[in-house]
């Protein structure tokens, strides 16, 4: 262990020296290169999702929740609307989607980082760890043959291997669609909707690897959660038991922003009043 430490030293010394990586977030130049491409300072500001979770969507819970609030273990919305009714039965996300943990998603996908992809699935098999235990398959959300040339790798499935159970590619993208980043919330919804099929043409040897199976779909980001939902409709229609999906991360939902109340119109000002005219009297001048 000492030899392997010295070794590890001498290795961050000479990168140090000849190479003075930087950090792929925040360009600070890296003192340990060989612990990867992110300083240690960007890891501690990625923002986590912590306990008390929703059991089924995994959205945080109020610390104290009041005698008039959720039910144990679910959300207001869960509740209300039968979670176990959607195609997928439960979510968990290892963080939000919003300063150093997008910028270190960004790396990853869109510059090539494929290094980052193991200390990312760390962080989703720490936040996850109950969905992972009960999985026999986990399906990565698998790219279309064109942008998967194009990027040179789907991160869902670098993540995906990562994350211990066995991992199956059972599903295709049958339509490249646009990304959902450039869409609404409605518009997502739709621009997924069936675009993902069984692999294999639907094979008898997919389905059965499917069939009664507790499902985990794996990505990156959930925004709006239609992705995750199309990918577990597929999966529901060929028999798995139960759809779940883990994430690195999730956008925060937040209220559409209202357009402020209209100033009531200012009441037109009346003319001064004309003074009436004084008539001459003996104290005044002729």
């Amino acid at each position: 262990m000492k030899t392997a430490d010295a070794v590890r030293r001498l290795a961050d010394g000479l990168l140090s020296v000849a190479w003075a990586p930087c950090c792929a977030v925040c360009d600070a130049l890296l003192r340990q290169p060989t612990a990867g491409a992110v300083c240690p300072a960007c890891w501690r500001g990625v923002v986590r999702i912590t306990p008390p979770l929703c059991d089924a969507c995994g959205a945080p819970l109020p610390a104290q929740p009041s005698p008039a609030g959720p039910a144990p273990g679910g959300c207001g919305l869960c509740v209300a609307a039968d979670f176990t009714q959607r195609p997928v039965t439960r979510h968990r996300a290892a963080g939000w989607y919003e300063g150093a943990l997008r910028a270190i998603i960004h790396a990853f996908k869109y510059q090539g980082r494929q290094s980052l992809a193991e200390p990312l699935a760390a962080l989703m098999r720490e936040a996850g760890g109950d969905v992972l235990a009960a999985a026999d398959l986990v399906v990565p959300v698998p790219l279309h043959p064109r942008r998967r040339r194009e990027r040179g790798f789907n991160q869902a499935r670098d993540l995906a291997e990562r994350l211990g159970p066995p991992v199956g590619d059972v599903l295709r993208r049958v339509r490249n669609t646009l990304p959902q980043t450039t869409l609404a919330a409605r518009q997502r919804r739709a621009n997924v909707r069936d675009a993902f099929a069984l692999a294999g043409r639907a094979s008898l040897r997919t389905r059965a690897a499917v069939a009664g199976r507790v499902v985990v779909v794996a990505d990156d980001v959930m925004t709006t959660g239609a992705t995750l939902a199309a990918c577990a409709r597929v999966l529901r229609a060929a028999g798995a038991r139960e759809v779940s999906a883990l994430t690195v991360a999730r956008v925060e939902a937040r209220p559409p922003r209202r357009s402020p109340p209209p100033r009531p119109a200012r009441a037109a000002r009346r003319p001064p009043a004309a003074r009436p005219a004084v008539a001459p009297g003996a104290d005044s001048c002729p």
